[in-house]
C-alpha cells in the first residue's frame, strides 16, 4: 500500500525542519525524512554548541550566488527580526557576540527543541534513519521508494544541504535529484573553510599554532574582511580566513594586514625618537605576540638590531611583511571542516518567491542545497529560515481536496 502525504520534505536540518513545521501549521499533512539518527545535527554543533542562529545585519549583499538577486525576495519576506521574535516567543535567551552575530545564551539544543515543537504543532510525521532509494514522477505526483514502502506526494521539498561536514551525514543527494529532473547544478566547492599552506611556509609558521591576531584579509578581486586570523598546525584559519575563502580561487594570493589599527611607519618613527637604543624586536613586541615577532624575523632573514640601526629599506620590508603580507595558500581543508558548500542547484531555474522548480511543478529546493551562501556569522542560518518560510507559504497555498488527499 502506498502512503500519501500532501508534502514530503527530505532533510531534517534547519531549512527542512522549519519548512515542514510551517507547512504543517498551514494545514498540510507533512512527512519529514532524514538519513541520520536525529534531526538538527549541524545546528547542534554550530557556533561552538550555542548556534549562531542569525545576524542583526542580514542583507542581500552578504550572500553569494551566480544569480545574486535570487535571495532578495525570501530574505525580505522572512527577516532576522521574524526569527528573533520566534526565539523570544519560546523564551530562548540570546546575546550578540560580535558584528551582529546572535548566539543562544545556553545551548544550540534550544533551537532544535524549538523546531521540534513547531513540527509537533504542525503535526509533522518524522522518520529518521530513512534512506530514499529512488524518486520518480508520474503525472502530477512524486513516488518515493523507502525501505518500508512507497510514499506518494504532489509536493516534494529537497532540503538535504550540501557536502560540508560529511561526518554529519552530508551527501550529494539533493544535487542528484536536481540533475535527475533536468535542473543544472553549479559546480560545488568548500566555503567558509580554513586554508592550508605549502610545506616550507607551513613548517616555519607551525610553531605559531593557536596564536590569533586581528587582521584585514583581501582577495585578488578586492573583497576584504576585517576579523581575527588564527594560525593553526595546518595553515590559516579564524573568521577572517573563513570569510575570504568564499572569494579565493586556487593559485591566487591573499594580502594580509596583520596590524590593521597601526601605522607601522609612524609607530617606528615615534619609538625611534623616544627609545633609539631599543631593539626592533622589543618595539614590535608592543604590537604583536613576541613569538610571532621572532618567527617574522626568521621569515625576513633580517638580523636583530636597535631602532637607530634600522635602515630605511629594512623598515619598508617590515611594513610590507606585516601590513601587506602576500601569502599563497596551498588550498583549503575541504568539505571536512567547511561551514557551507558554495554552488548547488542553479537558482535561475527556481522561483525566488516559492523555491519551486520552473520546469518541474511540485519540486522545491531550499537551504544550502541551492546556489546561495552567506557570510560567516549567522547569515546561512537566516537563509535556511527565509527560504524555508517562503517555500512553506507556497505549500500552504496549494488547494487540498475535501478528502484530504493532495491536490494537483
Amino acid at each position: 500500500m502506498v502512503e500519501q502525504f500532501d508534502v514530503v520534505v527530505i532533510g531534517a536540518g534547519a531549512a527542512g525542519m522549519f519548512c515542514a513545521a510551517q507547512a504543517g501549521r498551514l494545514g498540510r499533512r507533512v512527512l519529514l525524512l532524514d538519513n541520520g539518527k536525529k534531526p538538527g545535527r549541524k545546528i547542534l554543533m554550530s557556533g561552538g554548541g550555542r548556534c549562531n542562529f542569525t545576524n542583526l545585519y542580514v542583507e542581500p549583499a552578504a550572500f553569494l550566488s551566480q544569480n545574486p538577486h535570487f535571495c532578495k525576495s525570501a530574505l525580505s519576506r522572512y527577516t532576522q527580526w521574524d526569527f528573533i521574535a520566534l526565539m523570544q516567543q519560546y523564551g530562548i535567551a540570546w546575546h550578540e557576540k560580535t558584528l551582529g552575530q546572535l548566539f543562544c545564551d545556553d545551548s544550540a539544543q534550544q533551537v532544535v527543541d524549538l523546531l521540534l515543537k513547531e513540527c509537533r504543532l504542525g503535526q509533522v510525521t518524522q522518520r529518521m534513519r530513512c534512506e530514499v532509494a529512488a524518486v520518480a514522477k508520474r503525472g502530477d505526483d512524486f513516488f518515493l521508494t523507502l525501505p518500508d514502502g512507497d510514499i506518494k506526494t504532489s509536493r516534494l521539498v529537497i532540503a538535504t544541504g550540501g557536502l560540508s561536514m560529511p561526518g554529519l551525514g552530508a551527501t550529494p543527494f539533493g544535487y542528484k535529484i536536481a540533475q535527475q529532473f533536468g535542473l543544472p547544478v553549479i559546480p560545488t566547492r568548500a566555503a567558509l573553510v580554513p586554508f592550508t599552506l605549502h610545506k616550507p611556509l607551513l613548517e616555519q609558521l607551525s610553531v605559531l599554532s593557536g596564536i590569533g591576531v586581528p587582521a584585514v584579509v583581501a582577495a585578488e578581486n578586492g573583497v576584504s574582511f576585517r576579523e581575527h586570523l588564527l594560525f593553526t598546525h595546518r595553515g590559516l584559519s579564524g573568521p577572517a580566513m573563513l570569510q575570504i575563502s568564499s572569494f579565493w580561487q586556487s593559485g591566487e594570493h591573499l594580502t594580509v594586514n596583520l596590524l590593521p589599527d597601526t601605522d607601522l611607519s609612524a609607530f617606528l618613527a615615534l619609538e625611534l625618537r623616544e627609545h633609539p637604543n631599543q631593539s626592533l624586536k622589543n618595539a614590535l613586541a608592543k604590537l604583536l605576540p613576541r613569538r610571532f615577532v621572532e618567527i617574522w624575523f626568521a621569515l625576513l632573514a633580517i638580523p636583530e638590531c636597535t631602532l637607530k640601526q634600522l635602515t630605511h629599506r629594512q623598515q619598508a620590508d617590515w611594513v610590507m611583511a606585516l601590513q601587506r603580507w602576500r601569502v599563497q595558500p596551498n588550498g583549503t581543508e575541504g568539505y571536512r571542516t567547511a561551514e557551507v558548500t558554495q554552488g548547488g542547484v542553479d537558482t535561475r531555474h527556481l522561483s525566488s518567491k516559492t523555491m519551486e522548480s520552473r520546469r518541474v511543478p511540485g519540486l522545491y529546493f531550499i537551504g544550502e542545497v541551492v546556489d546561495v551562501i552567506g557570510w560567516l556569522g549567522g547569515y546561512n542560518f537566516q537563509w535556511a529560515w527565509s527560504s524555508a518560510w517562503a517555500c512553506a507559504q507556497a505549500l500552504g497555498a496549494v488547494p487540498v481536496p475535501a478528502d484530504g488527499n493532495p491536490g494537483p
